[in-house]
């Protein structure tokens, strides 16, 4: 019953607060009424491939461009369009307040700058693994039932706890669902990560690596739902999609990095931890 309450009141109060950011992005006229019609037709009908997959749309990468450019307004708003090209023009592309490719690559660009891992890469660096003593256990309440591994580095670990002690406190979905946030993969181990991109035969590419930021022990695959018939770390489209429109991945993103983590744009679940 407790639970069939706290998921009501989420509801409640995920409509008032829809409620009061629709009335703040009302206006439907002015000089970005054009990119606005556009956008509202591109988020869920542009043909693409961000990641080598056909896609329909851009509406699974929303919450972070929503994110980067300031606003919750809907990219059907012409205030969604006014952040858009501001954007555009603070990063020396046209400031035409229309989502196209480019600008996602700018979007995709800065994402991964933000992540250790990425640059270390880059630089042809694969960083070596934590010292054993510096690894902390989960504890049961934090392990997903799909988990690969219940080690985590101690700080990060420490910060984790923060993290999700918050997402319960301020988001009553995530109150009323233990499972949301569980850990399902941590530290994985070089030789372990190796055996098991090399077994499933498929070796840096977007699914498995050689050099995983697994290794740091400061990269974690959180729960954030899933899409029905499909798992924890299902990449396809529909999968991830439905992922990152619902609310435990949209308090990750407005929060996550109270708590030093930053996020991987293809991956919902997967985030990592930078420091404070």
């Amino acid at each position: 019953m407790m639970k069939l309450l706290l998921g009501m009141l989420g509801l409640t109060l995920t409509l008032v607060a829809g409620t009061a950011r629709a009335q703040a992005c009302q206006s439907s006229d002015g000089p970005w009424a054009g990119p606005a019609f556009a956008n509202a037709i591109s988020v869920y009908s542009l043909e693409w491939a961000p990641f080598g997959a056909n896609e329909a749309g851009w509406e699974t990468y929303l919450p972070l461009i929503q994110k980067e450019i300031g606003t919750d307004c809907s990219p059907t708003t012409v205030e969604f369009a006014a952040a858009l090209a501001a954007f555009q023009g603070r990063h020396a592309l046209v400031p035409t307040g229309q989502f196209d490719q480019a600008t996602f690559q700018v979007f995709r660009g800065l994402w991964q700058e933000r992540r250790p891992f990425v640059m270390a890469r880059l630089r042809d660096e694969c960083p070596d693994p934590p010292p054993l003593r510096d690894l902390g256990y989960l504890e049961a309440p934090e392990e997903h039932a799909d988990r690969l591994t219940r080690l985590l580095r101690r700080d990060v670990l420490e910060a984790y706890r923060r993290m999700v002690a918050a997402a319960r406190a301020e988001v009553p979905a995530v109150a009323a669902d233990p499972e949301l946030l569980q850990i399902f993969s941590g530290f994985r181990g070089p030789e372990a990560d190796a055996a098991r991109c090399a077994a499933q035969g498929n070796c840096d590419g977007l699914r498995r690596a050689v050099c995983s930021p697994h290794r740091t022990g400061t990269a974690v695959d959180l729960y954030v739902g899933q899409a029905p018939g499909l798992g924890v770390d299902n990449t396809s489209f529909a999968s991830r999609r439905h992922m990152t429109q619902g609310p435990t991945y949209r308090w990750l993103v407005a929060n996550a990095g109270r708590f030093g983590f930053v996020p991987y744009v293809f991956e919902p679940w997967h985030w990592e931890w930078v420091g404070p």
